[in-house]
């Protein structure tokens, strides 16, 4: 039987579908179909073209003869089982041209096979006390055919007892029941024969059969019954394995093994009760066996049983109910949600930094918690609920506290309370809020004059008590000027030590005491800065020889001084007068006669003052021209001179003009102001020496209280710091003439 037919030609490929009907159990050889006809094939072609199936497969249950085309020689239980549809796919292959062709073979089943029972003789045993209606499941009936031709129906043969009920599955499989009728009495019949018999729904219908033998148990008609159908018991969570929680009791009225009862747990207990409940068979005795949890379960119902000796055993059921009373066994629990960590020490007041819950597994009072705060730290709590925040309630100082240890106590209600402790360390981080600042007020530095450029003046030292970029410290020269040039001209500073160096070398004589600010700055955002007044005492150097201003020596040959012959000893010839433009002790001279001089025994020259006198009475055999030279020393180290030539004529003269008083300076007609000369250029110099010593003084006493690890004064060397105060203190002379 054709049933469609779709065809596709191309180069040695056909597609199309053609499908058969055979029904299975065919003997060997049945025609299927005649694929030559519904291919389109010429039979005296297919030898020529080798008309072939193309599987192995295809070759167990058909061939093809090629005299006609037709597809010959199936089980169909065998080769689809229950199925509702049974197709083979077949292949036919053929060459000269070669062409693939697609064939389905539908397998249609016949009723071929009986119904059967896995068990041909059953045997049931039922107690004559089962009660009426009671079912009892039989085994459901095998038919390998599927349709309209497997098991369609049961009957059973006719007995006083039992009705056979019949239950269709949703597969649609029928499941048969025996159904108690009449009671069973083990006395009248103790035994019955029943035949159930399982028919299909082929045709003509095919049978199977299966023995059934019913045997009457002697009744145990007296089950165990309890005292109560539910009990109930309490027991705290922490009561001890072992303890006795009651005794189960259960009678039976029944004599022999019959009313002999044995306890267990009912079938649905769970293995959590079997694990914390032991049951002892025979005395019925319930003990704890494991460690009980409220917080785990607060309720446990247990299902015992009693069953008797008897056969069939009989049993009674009872429920046990066991209620767990909490005892506070479990300390709160302190979860912490969030935290800020470091907290920044500019932190407004009442800022969340951290979140926290608490809870307590415990139930009542036991599950109560309260949460407390450390003293003295500058946190608080704020709670709702069981959720709590840390919020800030001081202002913080990173620079007075980096760290706090912040202990969070949990504590529940339970007798005796149960505590928690969470400890925890809060950074503190830094925000630039802490300027620079100086270990000093103000600084001073001395420094020897002609000092070489890059000598170290001193060192400027600040602190920052904040961290990091905050605290990295840069030290600079503030703007301003020193006669007209920028002080950056004059000193130089380290950026990272705070060493200030020389530029130039300095001239005592031009400039004593430098001011310079210096300036201090933090790399924070924004930064900080402080500053600082450092002052540079100049200190003088013995770098200025005398300078002779009497007798003058502009070049011109100096008029003689002429000293009668008869002048005594002592005799005032003249004055040598000298400046020295350093000061202190180096600014002292002293007068000396040189032994180069014509005749050093004629004069003598005090040592301070410069006047040279005679130093005896004078002969006629002296010469007449004298070359009296004198040397004028510093008092420095090393000492400076200038040498200063006097002529002096001895001439006969009368006592009385040779005692006529001589003013040289007020007689030197080119040098009619050198006393006023004289006395200005001493007092400037010891106005500036002795302005230096009152300030430089007012500054040490004004320090002299403070540690010794933080000098007030910062010196270039030891030498010149040791001598300074001996080397500004000038000394006044005053001649016998009235000379300063």
């Amino acid at each position: 039987q054709v049933l469609s037919l779709f065809s596709l030609c191309g180069w040695g490929w056909v597609s199309g579908q053609i499908r058969y009907s055979v029904v299975e159990e065919s003997e060997v050889g049945t025609v299927v179909g005649n694929m030559a006809q519904d291919l389109g094939l010429k039979v005296e072609e297919l030898p020529g073209r080798r008309l072939r199936l193309g599987s192995e497969e295809n070759l167990r249950h058909f061939a093809v003869r090629l005299d006609t085309g037709a597809l010959e020689r199936l089980d169909r239980e065998r080769l689809c089982g229950a199925a509702a549809s049974c197709v083979l796919s077949v292949q036919v292959v053929t060459e000269n041209p070669l062409q693939l062709f697609r064939l389905e073979v539908e397998i249609l089943d016949v009723n071929d096979n009986s119904p059967s029972f896995p068990t041909a003789h059953r045997s049931l045993r039922i107690a004559e006390s089962a009660a009426v209606a009671a079912r009892f499941p039989l085994e459901s009936a095998q038919d390998p055919d599927v349709g309209t031709n497997a098991v369609g129906s049961y009957r059973l043969s006719p007995n006083s007892h039992f009705s056979l009920d019949v239950k269709q599955l949703q597969d649609g499989k029928l499941f048969p029941e025996l159904v108690l009728e009449r009671a069973l009495d083990r006395e009248e019949q103790p035994e019955l024969q029943l035949v159930l018999t399982a028919v299909d729904g082929g045709s003509p219908s095919r049978s199977g059969t299966a023995q059934i033998t019913v045997q009457v148990q002697d009744i145990n008609d007296n089950a165990p019954t309890f005292d109560r159908a539910t009990y109930k018991v309490q027991v705290l969570e922490n009561t001890p394995v072992g303890a006795l929680l009651l005794r189960l009791n259960a009678s039976d009225p029944d004599e022999g093994p019959n009313g002999e009862t044995q306890y267990s747990f009912g079938v649905h207990t769970s293995d959590t009760v079997r694990r914390l409940f032991a049951l002892d068979p025979h005395s019925g005795e319930v003990r704890v066996s494991g460690a009980l949890d409220f917080e785990e379960s607060p309720f446990y119902e247990i299902h015992v049983r009693a069953r008797d000796g008897g056969v069939p055993e009989m049993e009674g059921h009872c429920v046990l109910r066991v209620e767990v009373e909490d005892a506070n066994d479990n300390p709160p629990e302190v979860l912490l949600t969030s935290l800020l960590n470091p907290v920044p020490e500019d932190t407004p007041l009442e800022t969340v930094v951290g979140l926290f819950n608490v809870r307590d597994r415990d139930s009542g009072a036991n599950g109560v918690v309260s949460l407390e705060i450390s003293p003295n730290v500058p946190f608080a709590i704020r709670s709702l609920q069981n959720h709590y925040s840390l919020v800030t309630r001081e202002y913080l100082d990173r620079e007075s506290t980096l760290q706090y240890t912040v202990d969070l106590t949990a504590q529940d209600g339970g007798s005796p309370a149960l505590t928690t402790r969470l400890t925890l360390l809060l950074n503190i981080s830094d925000v630039n809020d802490n300027p620079p600042r100086f270990l000093q007020p103000s600084y001073d530095a001395f420094l020897l004059e002609n000092s070489p450029p890059g000598s170290l003046l001193c060192t400027v030292s600040a602190s920052d008590p904040d961290d990091g970029d905050n605290s990295r410290l840069v030290y600079s020269i503030e703007g301003g000027h020193v006669q007209g040039a920028p002080a950056s001209s004059y000193v130089h500073i380290n950026p990272d030590n705070g060493n200030l160096y020389a530029q130039r070398p300095f001239d005592f004589e031009l400039l004593q005491v430098l001011p310079v600010s210096v300036a201090v700055r933090d790399s924070g955002s924004p930064p900080l800065r402080a500053n600082v007044t450092v002052y540079i005492f100049v200190l003088d150097q013995n770098d200025h020889p005398p300078t002779i201003l009497h007798p003058a020596s502009d070049g011109d040959v100096p008029a003689p001084q002429r000293v009668p012959l008869s002048a005594p000893p002592g005799y005032l010839v003249t004055k040598v007068t000298a400046v020295d433009a350093d000061a202190g002790y180096n600014a002292w001279l002293s007068y000396r006669l040189l032994p180069q001089s014509t005749d050093p025994s004629l004069f003598h020259v005090s040592l301070y003052t410069g006047e040279v006198r005679t130093a005896r009475n004078l002969r006629d055999t002296d010469v007449a021209a004298q070359q009296v030279l004198v040397l004028v020393s510093d008092n420095g180290e090393p000492p400076l001179s200038t040498t200063v030539t006097i002529s002096v004529a001895l001439e006969e003269e009368t006592l009385e003009e040779s005692y006529k008083p001589r003013d040289f300076l007020a007689g030197t007609k080119e040098k009619p102001d050198l006393t006023l000369y004289l006395i200005i250029a001493l007092a400037a110099v010891s106005t500036v020496a002795l302005a230096t010593v009152t300030l430089l003084a007012a500054r040490c006493l004004r320090r002299r209280g403070r540690a010794a690890a933080s000098p007030c004064c910062c010196w270039l060397s030891e030498s010149p710091s040791r001598d300074f105060f001996k080397h500004s203190s000038p000394k006044l002379q005053l001649s016998s003439d009235g000379t300063l």
